[in-house]
């Protein structure tokens, strides 16, 4: 069996073993995960090519090495010219401009616009010098040699300014950036063609549990499949790690602890599912002290997702979840992934708040914090969320399309459909 923290324990081969003093019990979900998050650290950096570089972390602060444009260009099509030589301009008393030249995308004016002058120019050409403001062709009354104009023009009109995107100098975006396709557009703006991103963690996972079988092996008679693989594995991914599976150890400490060392000393960071509750098979936390874990806290004061035990080992996280497959993502997704985040060098690390209203009503009490887990829609301009029917702890399919978790704070009554909660999106 498994002692309180700080307590000695018998372990199943008969050593006196002693989970870490300092292992904190039932704490609130936000100071587990504040404490896990203290002892995550950014992984290293690497250089990847900018076609590779979606979705990964942003490894510097990102300034502006020259305006964006580089140089005022046109809007449209048409003519660029001086306001001041159409001022008078009216469809009684239209202006004719010559000609000088036809500037496509690319090139740069061979000659000035004086007065009594127009350039013929494509969008995004250059703005020739002594030029103030451009007529879209539509607008005009032109042949191969003139352009004729019927209304008066103001100095800027359809000019893109240089440096109208990006001033040199400016920050575009800070380190611990999530690439996006806005941000690495930005970065090909820049003439940037190799990107330095923190490289992706190396998360190990290890499935214990005698009950427990891989997918693809035959299912015996009170076996499940390892669900928890599955769905772990897509969430880590999902938010740019590498998951590297260690193995299933069923419920033995020294074949756990064989394992957690393994993922100590390959992985940068390490998550079990099983064993972590108060059973005399809930070996999971002594497998982790065996290993050299500090253990930081033994269970959370949260529904689903109560039983887990979080450590530390030589810098790295190593992180016990529950079994129950619903208990153990909530507890995923509520405490552990700001870690996560933390080690991909992300610097908004935190889950986005929300705030919803209930669809439907929850019978319950929640005498602890509980979280729902549902997917959020839009209705008459109001956030509403639409809890998944069934809540339980091993019900996995309830996270089926889950975007979002609501918190039903401790001591809450039952709730009836239009309660307002604040949760996070995931």
């Amino acid at each position: 069996m498994i002692s309180k923290p700080g307590k000695a324990a018998v372990t199943h081969d008969g050593q006196v073993q002693r989970a870490a003093p300092s292992a904190l019990t039932n704490v609130s979900w936000m100071e587990a995960r504040d404490l896990l998050l203290d002892h995550a650290s950014p992984v290293e950096t690497e250089s990847v090519p900018l076609a590779a570089c979606a979705g990964r972390v942003l490894a510097f602060d990102l300034q502006a090495g020259s305006d964006v444009p580089p140089f005022d260009r046109s809007a449209y099509d048409g003519y660029a010219l001086r306001s001041a030589d159409v001022a008078q301009a009216s469809p009684e008393h239209p202006v004719t401009l010559s000609v000088t030249e036809t500037i496509p995308a690319g090139k740069v004016a061979a000659l000035p616009v004086t007065p009594g002058y127009a350039a013929h120019l494509m969008t995004g050409a250059t703005i020739p010098d002594g030029a103030d403001c451009v007529i879209m062709f539509e607008k005009t009354r032109f042949t191969e040699t003139s352009v004729t104009l019927s209304a008066p023009l103001s100095p800027g009109d359809n000019i893109v300014r240089r440096g109208e995107d990006v001033r040199a100098g400016s920050l575009l975006a800070p380190c611990g950036t999530c690439i996006d396709a806005g941000l690495a557009g930005t970065l090909a703006a820049q003439g940037v063609g190799q990107v330095r991103v923190y490289r992706k963690p190396v998360i190990g996972l290890i499935s214990t549990g005698s009950e427990v079988t891989e997918v693809g092996k035959p299912l015996e008679a009170g076996k499940i499949y390892n669900a928890n693989r599955a769905s772990l594995t897509a969430l880590m991914e999902q938010e740019g790690c590498r998951v590297r599976y260690l193995g299933l150890a069923g419920d033995e400490a020294a074949a756990i602890s064989e394992l957690i060392t393994q993922g100590i000393r390959e992985c940068d960071a390490v998550i079990l599912t099983g064993g972590v509750s108060v059973g005399d098979w809930d070996v999971t936390p002594e497998a982790m002290t065996r290993s050299g874990v500090t253990l930081l806290v033994r269970g959370v004061s949260m529904k689903p997702g109560m039983a887990c035990a979080y450590g530390t080992a030589g810098g790295r996280p190593v992180i016990g979840l529950s079994g129950n497959p619903a208990s153990a993502v909530t507890n995923f997704c509520a405490c552990v992934l700001p870690a996560v985040r933390r080690l991909c060098g992300r610097k908004d690390v935190l889950p986005q708040p929300v705030m919803a209203s209930l669809i439907r009503g929850f019978r319950k009490a929640s005498p602890a914090d509980r979280f729902l887990r549902g997917q959020l829609m839009l209705e008459d301009g109001t956030v509403r969320f639409a809890a998944a029917p069934d809540q339980g702890n091993v019900v996995l399919s309830g996270t089926i399309g889950c975007r979002a978790f609501l918190l039903i704070p401790a001591g809450s009554p039952p709730l009836t459909a239009g309660a307002a909660l604040s949760g996070f999106l995931i």
